[in-house]
């Protein structure tokens, strides 16, 4: 069933939905994650209040799916999200103004408007918005999704723009052997020993790649892709190469651990600051409904976890 609450005739709504494609990026530091929690301030939840006031007069109420949901702290570039509304709904709402819009999708007008309600200087911004094609769901057509770790260390220059998105290490850091305990990741695996548990969810997933760099002005960069991350892994995998940065562990024994398959405190988690959704990945448009549905079987079997 599309993912609005209307007022209109359920026949004619069903006849007439639009699916609308968002890009959207935010600061974490202020948000308690993604997802909707009563009386904390989220993402989903400053996002669905811009759309309510949007769509106040029309009797639509859209909700969105997004594509992963983050945790508290966590920040995106790249976050990808859809909702549902009736045709008519998203023509009215975006109906032309004098003076604006001109030759604007109703797409491209509802997020100026929704940027008109959350305020130019907001920590949430849509940065596009789009017509999906059909077949398109943000969460189940994704393919994967990209992350970004910025870590300062002694070697690093330290920018005080940089200080929300950015962790800090005293110590200068190895990142040849970070690098080359991040390869050793790779691959389809159990990362139990990198997930915080959750009762009935899975714990394997495909690790496309994972790499560390270091960038222009010296801070380490590690840039890390898979098919889909379970809750706090992304973290824990950095924590397991910081480790290995700073000499505690030696390059072995991340994988070591990720073969034990079980939750250890060989490293520590790093914090949410330093972490960014910075792509998700989709399929051809001729594809993307059979992903989806391929996706939906799979997610039957297991409960999937909180990504970041």
């Amino acid at each position: 069933m599309p993912e609005y609450e209307t007022v209109v005739d359920e026949t004619d709504a069903a006849a007439s939905v639009v699916r609308v494609r968002l890009g959207i990026a935010y600061d974490g530091t202020d948000f308690n994650g993604w997802s909707r929690q009563p009386g904390l301030r989220t993402v989903q939840g400053v996002l669905e209040e811009a759309l309510a006031t949007l769509f106040r007069r029309t009797g639509a109420v859209p909700r969105l799916t997004v594509a992963g949901r983050t945790d508290a702290g966590v920040h995106a570039l790249g976050q990808v999200a859809h909702l549902d509304v009736p045709e008519a709904v998203l023509a009215a709402v975006a109906r032309p103004r004098r003076g604006h819009d001109g030759d604007a999708t109703p797409e491209q007008t509802l997020a100026r408007r929704l940027t008109g309600i959350l305020g130019a200087d907001a920590d949430v911004v849509v940065t596009h918005a789009e017509r999906a094609p059909a077949g398109f769901d943000a969460r189940f057509s994704a393919i994967w999704r990209r992350y970004e770790y910025r870590v300062a260390d002694a070697a690093s220059q330290r920018d005080p723009l940089e200080r929300r998105r950015t962790a800090g290490r005293p110590k200068r850091l190895d990142e040849r052997a970070m690098d080359a305990a991040a390869g050793s990741l790779v691959g389809l695996h159990d990362f139990a020993a990198f997930c915080r548990p959750r009762e009935g969810a899975t714990t394997i997933r495909t690790l496309q790649s994972y790499r560390w760099s270091r960038a222009s002005d010296g801070v380490l960069v590690a840039t890390l892709q898979a098919d889909a991350f379970c809750h706090s892994m992304v973290r824990a995998l950095v924590g397991a190469c910081v480790a290995v940065g700073e000499g505690r562990l030696d390059e072995a024994q991340p994988e070591a651990l990720l073969h034990a398959a079980e939750r250890t405190s060989a490293f520590t988690v790093m914090p949410a600051k330093g972490l960014v959704l910075t792509e998700v990945g989709y399929p051809d448009d001729a594809e993307l409904e059979a992903r989806a549905a391929q996706t939906r079987r799979r997610r039957e079997l297991h409960t999937e976890g909180i990504v970041g």
